[in-house]
Protein backbone atom coordinates (compact mmCIF):
# COMPACT_ATOMS: atom_id res chain seq x y z
CA UNK A 1 0.00 0.00 0.00
CA UNK A 2 1.10 3.76 -0.99
CA UNK A 3 -0.68 6.91 0.86
CA UNK A 4 -3.13 8.70 -0.18
CA UNK A 5 -1.31 12.25 -0.13
CA UNK A 6 -3.32 15.62 -1.21
CA UNK A 7 -1.03 17.69 0.79
CA UNK A 8 0.75 17.20 4.35
CA UNK A 9 -2.97 17.49 6.59
CA UNK A 10 -4.67 15.13 4.13
CA UNK A 11 -3.41 11.32 4.38
CA UNK A 12 -5.28 7.93 3.86
CA UNK A 13 -4.44 4.58 2.37
CA UNK A 14 -5.15 2.68 -0.92
CA UNK A 15 -4.74 -0.81 -1.82
CA UNK A 16 -2.53 -2.08 -4.60
CA UNK A 17 -3.52 -3.16 -8.19
CA UNK A 18 -6.21 -5.68 -9.10
CA UNK A 19 -6.76 -7.54 -12.93
CA UNK A 20 -8.39 -5.09 -15.14
CA UNK A 21 -11.78 -6.37 -16.98
CA UNK A 22 -12.93 -4.13 -19.50
CA UNK A 23 -16.95 -3.99 -20.39
CA UNK A 24 -19.39 -2.29 -23.09
CA UNK A 25 -22.77 -2.77 -22.71
CA UNK A 26 -25.74 -0.43 -23.77
CA UNK A 27 -26.45 2.32 -20.87
CA UNK A 28 -29.24 1.26 -18.54
CA UNK A 29 -30.55 3.57 -15.47
CA UNK A 30 -27.97 4.37 -13.12
CA UNK A 31 -27.00 4.92 -9.13
CA UNK A 32 -28.64 7.19 -6.37
CA UNK A 33 -27.53 10.99 -6.23
CA UNK A 34 -26.00 12.80 -3.31
CA UNK A 35 -25.39 16.30 -4.37
CA UNK A 36 -24.94 17.46 -0.91
CA UNK A 37 -21.46 18.58 0.64
CA UNK A 38 -20.44 15.97 3.76
CA UNK A 39 -23.45 14.61 4.36
CA UNK A 40 -25.28 11.44 2.25
CA UNK A 41 -28.99 12.25 1.02
CA UNK A 42 -31.92 11.15 2.47
CA UNK A 43 -33.26 10.63 -0.52
CA UNK A 44 -32.24 8.93 -3.89
CA UNK A 45 -32.94 10.47 -6.57
CA UNK A 46 -32.31 8.45 -10.10
CA UNK A 47 -30.11 9.81 -12.20
CA UNK A 48 -28.37 8.84 -15.43
CA UNK A 49 -24.78 8.00 -15.86
CA UNK A 50 -22.20 8.12 -17.84
CA UNK A 51 -20.95 5.24 -19.51
CA UNK A 52 -17.22 4.44 -20.25
CA UNK A 53 -16.81 4.26 -24.18
CA UNK A 54 -12.57 3.54 -23.99
CA UNK A 55 -10.21 2.62 -21.79
CA UNK A 56 -6.31 3.28 -22.56
CA UNK A 57 -3.28 2.23 -20.61
CA UNK A 58 -0.82 4.62 -20.42
CA UNK A 59 2.67 4.59 -22.33
CA UNK A 60 5.77 4.86 -21.06
CA UNK A 61 8.29 7.90 -22.51
CA UNK A 62 10.63 10.29 -21.68
CA UNK A 63 10.37 13.82 -22.55
CA UNK A 64 12.01 17.07 -21.81
CA UNK A 65 15.90 16.83 -20.92
CA UNK A 66 14.84 12.70 -20.14
CA UNK A 67 12.47 12.38 -17.68
CA UNK A 68 10.99 9.40 -17.64
CA UNK A 69 6.82 9.42 -17.65
CA UNK A 70 3.78 7.78 -18.42
CA UNK A 71 1.43 9.37 -20.79
CA UNK A 72 -2.07 9.22 -20.77
CA UNK A 73 -3.12 11.35 -23.21
CA UNK A 74 -1.41 12.63 -26.48
CA UNK A 75 -0.16 9.30 -27.45
CA UNK A 76 -1.04 7.05 -30.63
CA UNK A 77 -4.21 5.17 -29.27
CA UNK A 78 -6.00 8.54 -27.65
CA UNK A 79 -4.06 11.31 -29.41
CA UNK A 80 -6.20 13.66 -27.57
CA UNK A 81 -10.03 14.66 -26.30
CA UNK A 82 -10.92 18.28 -27.24
CA UNK A 83 -10.42 20.66 -25.85
CA UNK A 84 -7.48 18.24 -23.79
CA UNK A 85 -4.32 17.60 -25.39
CA UNK A 86 -1.55 15.55 -23.20
CA UNK A 87 -1.59 14.13 -19.79
CA UNK A 88 1.87 13.05 -18.12
CA UNK A 89 2.27 11.33 -15.05
CA UNK A 90 6.13 11.98 -13.34
CA UNK A 91 6.39 9.38 -10.62
CA UNK A 92 9.49 8.07 -9.05
CA UNK A 93 11.66 7.66 -6.16
CA UNK A 94 14.60 7.82 -8.23
CA UNK A 95 16.28 10.91 -8.89
CA UNK A 96 17.85 10.65 -11.88
CA UNK A 97 14.23 9.51 -13.41
CA UNK A 98 13.40 12.95 -13.12
CA UNK A 99 15.98 15.81 -12.10
CA UNK A 100 17.35 16.48 -15.90
CA UNK A 101 13.80 18.25 -16.10
CA UNK A 102 12.13 20.43 -18.60
CA UNK A 103 14.93 23.17 -19.07
CA UNK A 104 13.84 26.22 -21.32
CA UNK A 105 11.27 25.87 -24.09
CA UNK A 106 8.63 27.81 -25.98
CA UNK A 107 4.96 27.69 -25.63
CA UNK A 108 2.24 29.16 -27.95
CA UNK A 109 -1.78 28.46 -28.36
CA UNK A 110 -2.77 26.74 -25.19
CA UNK A 111 -2.97 26.01 -21.44
CA UNK A 112 -0.36 24.03 -19.12
CA UNK A 113 -1.92 22.55 -15.87
CA UNK A 114 0.89 21.60 -13.19
CA UNK A 115 -0.25 19.76 -10.27
CA UNK A 116 2.10 18.22 -7.57
CA UNK A 117 1.21 15.70 -5.12
CA UNK A 118 4.92 14.49 -3.73
CA UNK A 119 8.21 16.55 -4.22
CA UNK A 120 8.37 19.72 -5.67
CA UNK A 121 8.81 21.95 -9.50
CA UNK A 122 10.66 24.68 -9.84
CA UNK A 123 9.62 27.23 -12.46
CA UNK A 124 10.85 30.78 -14.20
CA UNK A 125 9.74 32.46 -17.32
CA UNK A 126 10.62 35.28 -19.80
CA UNK A 127 8.34 37.09 -18.47
CA UNK A 128 10.17 37.69 -14.92
CA UNK A 129 7.87 35.23 -13.72
CA UNK A 130 9.40 32.23 -11.12
CA UNK A 131 7.67 30.53 -8.53
CA UNK A 132 7.76 26.88 -6.23
CA UNK A 133 5.47 24.33 -6.61
CA UNK A 134 4.99 22.30 -3.50
CA UNK A 135 3.10 18.68 -2.66
CA UNK A 136 -0.90 19.79 -3.29
CA UNK A 137 -0.13 23.21 -5.49
CA UNK A 138 -1.25 23.59 -9.20
CA UNK A 139 -0.18 26.19 -11.85
CA UNK A 140 -2.53 26.79 -14.53
CA UNK A 141 -0.37 28.69 -17.50
CA UNK A 142 -1.94 30.15 -19.97
CA UNK A 143 0.73 30.53 -22.90
CA UNK A 144 -1.12 32.60 -25.20
CA UNK A 145 0.68 34.22 -27.86
CA UNK A 146 3.93 33.01 -26.64
CA UNK A 147 6.35 32.50 -23.46
CA UNK A 148 9.11 30.70 -22.81
CA UNK A 149 9.81 28.89 -20.13
CA UNK A 150 11.73 26.21 -17.36
CA UNK A 151 10.18 23.35 -15.01
CA UNK A 152 12.83 21.52 -13.02
CA UNK A 153 11.47 19.09 -10.83
CA UNK A 154 13.54 18.82 -7.41
CA UNK A 155 12.42 16.53 -4.23
CA UNK A 156 11.99 18.03 -0.41
CA UNK A 157 14.74 16.96 1.85
CA UNK A 158 14.18 13.23 3.24
CA UNK A 159 11.82 12.37 0.61
CA UNK A 160 13.27 11.33 -2.80
CA UNK A 161 9.70 11.11 -4.93
CA UNK A 162 8.48 13.53 -7.13
CA UNK A 163 4.90 12.70 -7.85
CA UNK A 164 2.93 14.99 -10.44
CA UNK A 165 1.29 15.88 -13.80
CA UNK A 166 1.21 18.20 -16.58
CA UNK A 167 -2.11 18.62 -18.77
CA UNK A 168 -2.47 20.51 -21.94
CA UNK A 169 -5.99 22.61 -22.65
CA UNK A 170 -6.20 23.65 -25.72
CA UNK A 171 -6.88 26.98 -26.68
CA UNK A 172 -9.64 28.47 -29.29
CA UNK A 173 -8.51 30.30 -32.51
CA UNK A 174 -9.51 33.64 -31.32
CA UNK A 175 -7.56 33.49 -27.57
CA UNK A 176 -4.44 31.71 -29.08
CA UNK A 177 -2.47 35.14 -29.42
CA UNK A 178 -4.33 36.69 -25.53
CA UNK A 179 -1.75 37.54 -22.92
CA UNK A 180 0.17 34.92 -21.50
CA UNK A 181 -1.14 34.60 -17.62
CA UNK A 182 -0.97 32.31 -14.31
CA UNK A 183 -2.87 31.08 -11.72
CA UNK A 184 -0.88 29.89 -8.80
CA UNK A 185 -2.90 27.87 -6.29
CA UNK A 186 -1.16 26.54 -2.87
CA UNK A 187 -2.42 23.93 -1.52
CA UNK A 188 -4.44 25.50 1.20
CA UNK A 189 -6.29 27.34 -1.81
CA UNK A 190 -7.72 24.28 -2.96
CA UNK A 191 -11.19 23.47 -1.19
CA UNK A 192 -12.88 19.90 -0.55
CA UNK A 193 -16.15 18.22 -1.03
CA UNK A 194 -16.99 15.21 0.54
CA UNK A 195 -19.75 13.41 -2.30
CA UNK A 196 -21.28 10.19 -0.72
CA UNK A 197 -17.92 8.30 -0.09
CA UNK A 198 -15.71 10.46 -1.81
CA UNK A 199 -13.44 12.97 -0.77
CA UNK A 200 -12.70 15.54 -3.73
CA UNK A 201 -10.10 18.12 -3.94
CA UNK A 202 -11.96 20.99 -6.00
CA UNK A 203 -9.36 22.65 -8.74
CA UNK A 204 -11.35 23.50 -11.52
CA UNK A 205 -15.61 23.30 -11.58
CA UNK A 206 -18.02 21.97 -9.49
CA UNK A 207 -18.53 19.58 -6.83
CA UNK A 208 -20.72 19.00 -4.43
CA UNK A 209 -21.74 22.75 -3.62
CA UNK A 210 -18.15 23.26 -3.83
CA UNK A 211 -16.31 25.38 -6.32
CA UNK A 212 -12.59 25.39 -7.29
CA UNK A 213 -10.39 28.23 -7.69
CA UNK A 214 -9.87 28.39 -11.19
CA UNK A 215 -11.76 30.60 -13.00
CA UNK A 216 -11.86 32.43 -16.71
CA UNK A 217 -10.61 29.21 -18.91
CA UNK A 218 -12.57 29.78 -21.81
CA UNK A 219 -13.40 25.92 -21.96
CA UNK A 220 -14.89 26.10 -18.27
CA UNK A 221 -13.32 22.75 -17.18
CA UNK A 222 -13.75 20.60 -14.65
CA UNK A 223 -10.49 19.54 -12.56
CA UNK A 224 -11.22 16.76 -9.90
CA UNK A 225 -9.02 14.74 -7.80
CA UNK A 226 -11.26 12.24 -5.98
CA UNK A 227 -10.55 9.91 -3.70
CA UNK A 228 -12.76 6.87 -2.51
CA UNK A 229 -12.02 4.25 0.06
CA UNK A 230 -13.09 0.46 0.21
CA UNK A 231 -16.37 -0.39 -0.67
CA UNK A 232 -17.33 3.07 -1.29
CA UNK A 233 -19.25 4.59 -4.09
CA UNK A 234 -20.26 7.93 -5.57
CA UNK A 235 -22.64 10.10 -8.39
CA UNK A 236 -21.55 13.90 -9.09
CA UNK A 237 -22.23 15.88 -11.97
CA UNK A 238 -20.64 16.71 -15.02
CA UNK A 239 -21.63 19.59 -17.34
CA UNK A 240 -23.62 18.01 -20.22
CA UNK A 241 -21.75 18.19 -23.83
CA UNK A 242 -18.51 18.06 -21.83
CA UNK A 243 -15.97 15.56 -23.00
CA UNK A 244 -14.63 14.29 -19.82
CA UNK A 245 -12.26 11.40 -19.14
CA UNK A 246 -10.57 10.09 -15.73
CA UNK A 247 -7.00 8.45 -15.36
CA UNK A 248 -6.83 6.23 -12.17
CA UNK A 249 -3.79 7.08 -10.20
CA UNK A 250 -3.93 4.17 -7.58
CA UNK A 251 -6.69 1.29 -7.07
CA UNK A 252 -9.02 0.67 -9.41
CA UNK A 253 -13.00 1.16 -9.49
CA UNK A 254 -16.23 0.55 -11.66
CA UNK A 255 -17.58 3.52 -13.74
CA UNK A 256 -20.66 4.04 -15.30
CA UNK A 257 -23.72 1.78 -16.07
CA UNK A 258 -22.18 -0.85 -17.32
CA UNK A 259 -19.22 -1.20 -14.48
CA UNK A 260 -16.24 -1.09 -16.50
CA UNK A 261 -13.49 -1.43 -14.38
CA UNK A 262 -10.50 0.91 -14.90
CA UNK A 263 -7.18 0.25 -12.92
CA UNK A 264 -4.23 2.50 -12.20
CA UNK A 265 -2.15 3.85 -15.01
CA UNK A 266 -5.04 3.78 -17.45
CA UNK A 267 -7.32 6.42 -18.74
CA UNK A 268 -10.86 6.14 -19.32
CA UNK A 269 -13.26 8.17 -21.49
CA UNK A 270 -16.61 8.71 -20.90
CA UNK A 271 -19.81 9.80 -22.44
CA UNK A 272 -20.72 13.24 -23.85
CA UNK A 273 -23.50 12.97 -21.23
CA UNK A 274 -24.54 12.29 -17.72
CA UNK A 275 -23.26 11.88 -14.53
CA UNK A 276 -19.82 10.24 -12.90
CA UNK A 277 -20.72 7.21 -11.11
CA UNK A 278 -18.06 5.39 -9.34
CA UNK A 279 -17.98 2.49 -6.76
CA UNK A 280 -14.82 0.59 -5.10
CA UNK A 281 -14.28 -2.59 -3.21
CA UNK A 282 -10.74 -2.16 -2.86
CA UNK A 283 -10.37 1.86 -3.28
CA UNK A 284 -9.46 4.31 -5.85
CA UNK A 285 -8.16 7.75 -6.25
CA UNK A 286 -7.96 9.17 -9.50
CA UNK A 287 -8.13 12.52 -11.78
CA UNK A 288 -11.58 13.72 -13.39
CA UNK A 289 -11.19 16.16 -16.37
CA UNK A 290 -13.96 17.73 -18.53
CA UNK A 291 -14.34 20.78 -20.54
CA UNK A 292 -16.54 22.40 -23.75
CA UNK A 293 -15.07 20.98 -26.70
CA UNK A 294 -13.85 23.75 -29.49
CA UNK A 295 -15.08 21.84 -32.31
CA UNK A 296 -11.52 23.38 -34.43
CA UNK A 297 -9.13 22.46 -36.20
CA UNK A 298 -6.08 21.51 -34.38
CA UNK A 299 -2.15 21.52 -36.30
CA UNK A 300 0.78 20.52 -33.64
CA UNK A 301 4.15 21.24 -33.93
CA UNK A 302 6.58 20.26 -30.44
CA UNK A 303 5.70 23.39 -28.22
CA UNK A 304 3.23 24.75 -30.21
CA UNK A 305 -0.40 24.04 -30.87
CA UNK A 306 -2.24 26.45 -33.21
CA UNK A 307 -5.22 25.75 -36.07
CA UNK A 308 -3.15 25.94 -39.32
CA UNK A 309 0.22 25.02 -40.57
CA UNK A 310 0.61 28.18 -41.91
CA UNK A 311 0.47 29.52 -38.00
CA UNK A 312 2.71 26.74 -36.60
CA UNK A 313 5.44 27.94 -39.16
CA UNK A 314 4.69 31.63 -37.66
CA UNK A 315 5.37 30.56 -34.34
CA UNK A 316 8.49 28.62 -35.08
CA UNK A 317 9.17 31.69 -37.09
CA UNK A 318 8.68 34.06 -34.00
CA UNK A 319 10.66 31.75 -31.59
CA UNK A 320 13.63 31.69 -33.58
CA UNK A 321 13.82 35.43 -33.94
CA UNK A 322 13.26 35.88 -30.50
CA UNK A 323 9.80 38.01 -30.81
CA UNK A 324 7.68 34.86 -29.99
CA UNK A 325 7.11 36.61 -26.92
CA UNK A 326 6.35 40.09 -27.71
CA UNK A 327 3.72 38.80 -30.97
CA UNK A 328 0.81 39.72 -29.21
Amino acid sequence: MRPLVYNPAMRSNLVSRRQIVLAAAAGVPATALGACSGARPTSPVAVAARDVRLVVEAQRTADGAGVRLRRALGTRALPMLDPFLLLDEMHSDRPEDYLAGFPTHPHRGFETVTYVLEGAVDHKDSLGNHGHLGPGSIQWMTAGHGIVHSEMPNHETGNSRLWGFQLWVNLPASRKMMKPRYQDLAPDRVPEAMVQDARIRVVAGEAGGVRGPVEGIVTSPTMLDIAIARKGRAVTPLPDGHNALLYVIDGSAEFGPSATTVREGQVAVLAERGDLSVRSGDGVRFLLFAGQPLGEPVARSGPFVMNTEDELRRAWEDYRSGTLVDAG
